[in-house]
């Protein structure tokens, strides 16, 4: 009985917690469905006065369609993600599997970059970007994920291919496959947890950013959702808060959407790979 009361006791303090965590999210879905003048007055998560034009209304109330910046802010994930896929594959194998001078100082220094705080290389890079006309464009979004630049995403793949039997390499190398072969045909396909967890935080994170494309992009056409978003605030400190709470709420979609489907191998993938 003791134990029954115990589990209760857990399971509603649980419920607890859930219910604070969700109410954040729960008055912003309200508060697209009230009128800007009453968001703040009228607190009931059930909106006493409905108001369900801030979505077709925020939809084109800015310079260019909500679609335009979803569709850039997918592109730029799309190719984000593949970036990452490969390039910290590649390398993850490479710290994993293969043996070569001075593997262990090169992985300790990988790791040494995760403690250097991004705001330090803000200068340097955006100067290396001024320097190459990439200004503007979606190529300083995009290449530094193809070259491996993610320390985390790296360790996490090195964890998960160490946990895999080096027999798997030894019979690769008797039927005549070298490294690349060993690791497209053999290595890769028992990844896809590793690959799953990286797609869903890739996404996440790039889907979410807001400072560097505020950084690199200019131009209202190429902006990304956070940075359209940005836009109904004005420069008074003004807001049409109805209809930014309204495509506030459908950007969550796809970010919510993914982590579902993907959301059983990545708990695959950290259990795997030792990240609790």
């Amino acid at each position: 009985m003791s134990l029954l009361r115990s589990r209760f006791a857990r399971h509603i303090m649980l419920c607890l917690i859930g219910a604070v965590m969700m109410y954040p999210l729960l008055w912003m879905v309200s508060s697209s469905l009230k009128p800007s003048k009453t968001i703040f007055t009228d607190l009931a998560l059930w909106p006493a006065a409905w108001d369900l034009s801030n979505y077709p209304d925020g939809w084109t109330a800015l310079e260019h369609p909500f679609s335009l910046y979803f569709v850039n802010s997918f592109v730029i994930v799309v190719l984000s993600i593949i970036g990452n896929l490969v390039s910290c594959s590649l390398a993850a194998y490479g710290f994993a599997r293969l043996n070569f001078t001075g593997r262990k100082l090169f992985f300790a220094l990988m790791l040494g970059t995760m403690m250097l705080p991004g705001h330090v290389l803000l200068v340097p890079q955006y100067i290396v970007f001024a320097k190459l006309d990439w200004i503007n464009t979606y190529y300083p979004l995009l290449v530094p994920n193809f070259l491996a630049t993610n320390a985390f995403y790296i360790f996490l793949m090195v964890q998960f291919m160490r946990s895999l039997p080096h027999e798997l390499d030894d019979a690769a190398r008797i039927d005549g496959c070298g490294p690349f072969r060993t690791f497209w045909s053999v290595i890769m396909p028992l990844c896809l947890p590793a690959f799953a967890t990286t797609a869903i935080f890739t996404f996440i994170s790039v889907w979410n950013e807001f400072f560097a494309p505020l950084i690199y992009l200019t131009d209202s056409e190429l902006y990304t959702v956070p940075l359209a978003l940005r836009q109904f605030m004005d420069s008074e400190g003004q807001s049409q808060w109805g209809q930014m709470f309204a495509m506030s709420f459908l950007s969550l979609a796809p970010v919510v959407g993914f982590f579902i489907a993907g959301q059983k191998y990545l708990v695959k993938g950290i259990a795997t790979t030792g990240l609790k």
